[in-house]
């Protein structure tokens, strides 16, 4: 085994133990029906669009989705509004309280708790934890790899 592989097998045996230390206690991960979570994420990733071109990206019935687009408007996750580029469709967008919910829903480890724990820290030590953590997802990213949730960017991660 060379060095790499062993420095790898031990980052996987300290990141499964920070998973299991961390992962979140407050309620279940989601609380988003599939079919719902779904959706938010297509839309995050695509765009505004129509209730028929998420059904065709869905690869579901235009009811369906229209029922699931409804049921998400209803609770304040989704909004309907006139594409500016051509008035007579209607696209459908996430809310502030879309984003919201999906970025809780994404959330897998305890932030109360990590955040307990990096303020017992030495100075600097969390933020040096933190950069080698971004650090070694940019070089797996710049060889190609993707994260599950698209590219990670300096702007989305708080150092």
């Amino acid at each position: 085994m060379t060095e790499e592989q062993a420095r790898a097998e031990r980052f996987a045996e300290l990141f499964r133990a920070v998973y299991l230390t961390f992962h979140r206690r407050d309620r279940p991960r989601s609380e988003l029906p599939g079919a719902s979570r779904a959706m938010l994420e297509h839309l995050a990733l695509a765009g505004p669009l129509t209730v028929g071109e998420a059904a065709a990206h869905m690869r579901r019935a235009q009811s369906v989705i229209s029922e699931i687009v409804t049921h998400l408007e209803r609770d304040g996750l989704l909004e309907r509004e006139i594409d500016p580029g051509d008035r007579r469709r209607t696209l459908i967008w996430l809310t502030p309280g879309g984003h919201e919910a999906l970025r809780r829903d994404r959330d897998v480890l305890g932030l109360d708790l990590l955040a307990r724990a990096m303020a017992r820290l030495p100075p600097g030590q969390a933020d040096a934890l933190n950069a080698g953590m971004l650090a070694l997802i940019e070089q797996a990213q710049s060889h190609g790899a993707r994260t599950h949730g698209g590219d990670i960017h300096d702007h989305d991660i708080k150092l």
